[in-house]
């Protein structure tokens, strides 16, 4: 092959199959990424001084993803200290175009006031309230008015019924070749009662949520060989791509 390009295309996609392939290194991952959990190993990163408190692995794959899609608006529920909000915007500070919308329930005075004097909050926007409240979601779609390319990222309330209530709300706006992120779908994956003060569990869970919104809306698909390629994610069957 003449195309060095295609050549390492081809080669790292041979890696991913094999990686799918590999029972022994998914069972690592998982036990590694569950030991990690009691430390609140993502705790212990930022992004431009924000918390972001995700998994490098995943803010690697949001990197590629918003470079693929260039979307007009990230949509993000789910905002604690901002730090996610802050590394999406500086991607798309980069590439030139976008903004983010991130909507929680409640958002905490200091991370306001940090993310209203940050570098980067000239391209983002709060909306503080429940995802699933319909005069916040009907402020959202209105956001979402004129945006081209929309990706999804959904990471507030984990229970089933919140999570399949967003996808209902917010899936929709995704185009065509985009991405819902869905988080936190690993605790189905998890030992029971993980998270004794917290309402999710497993069998109602985020991974719960996304296999019963995918039986009734074919328009998305996961994707197998990004969880497959990153190993250790928080999301497994989480990133969604609207294919149609």
């Amino acid at each position: 092959m003449d195309d060095p390009i295609e050549q390492f295309r081809q080669e790292v996609q041979s890696n991913i199959e094999g990686l799918k392939q590999d029972r022994d290194m998914q069972d690592l991952s998982r036990i590694w990424l569950r030991d990690t959990l009691k430390h609140r190993y993502s705790y212990n990163f930022s992004w431009m001084g924000r918390p972001i408190i995700q998994y490098p692995q995943d803010m690697m794959a949001m990197q590629e993803l918003i470079w693929s899609v260039q979307p007009d608006l990230i949509i993000e529920t789910g905002i604690a200290h901002g730090g996610s909000l802050v590394y999406y915007a500086s991607l798309l500070e980069l590439i030139g175009k976008g903004r983010v919308l991130g909507i929680d329930i409640e958002i905490r005075p200091h991370n306001r006031a940090a993310l209203e004097a940050h570098p980067m909050k000239k391209r983002i926007s709060l909306i503080e309230g429940s995802s699933i409240a319909p005069d916040i979601v009907a402020q959202v779609k209105r956001e979402a008015e004129g945006a081209r390319s929309v990706m999804v990222v959904l990471d507030s309330n984990h229970t089933h019924d919140h999570v399949l209530a967003e996808l209902d709300a917010y899936a929709g706006l995704v185009s065509v070749g985009s991405y819902c992120v869905v988080y936190d779908t690993v605790v189905e994956d998890l030992p029971p009662a993980l998270y004794p003060n917290r309402p999710w569990d497993v069998g109602n869970n985020p991974k719960t949520a996304v296999w019963e919104y995918l039986k009734r809306d074919p328009r998305f698909e996961i994707d197998a060989d990004l969880q497959a390629k990153l190993l250790v994610t928080v999301a497994p069957d989480g990133y969604l791509k609207r294919v149609r």
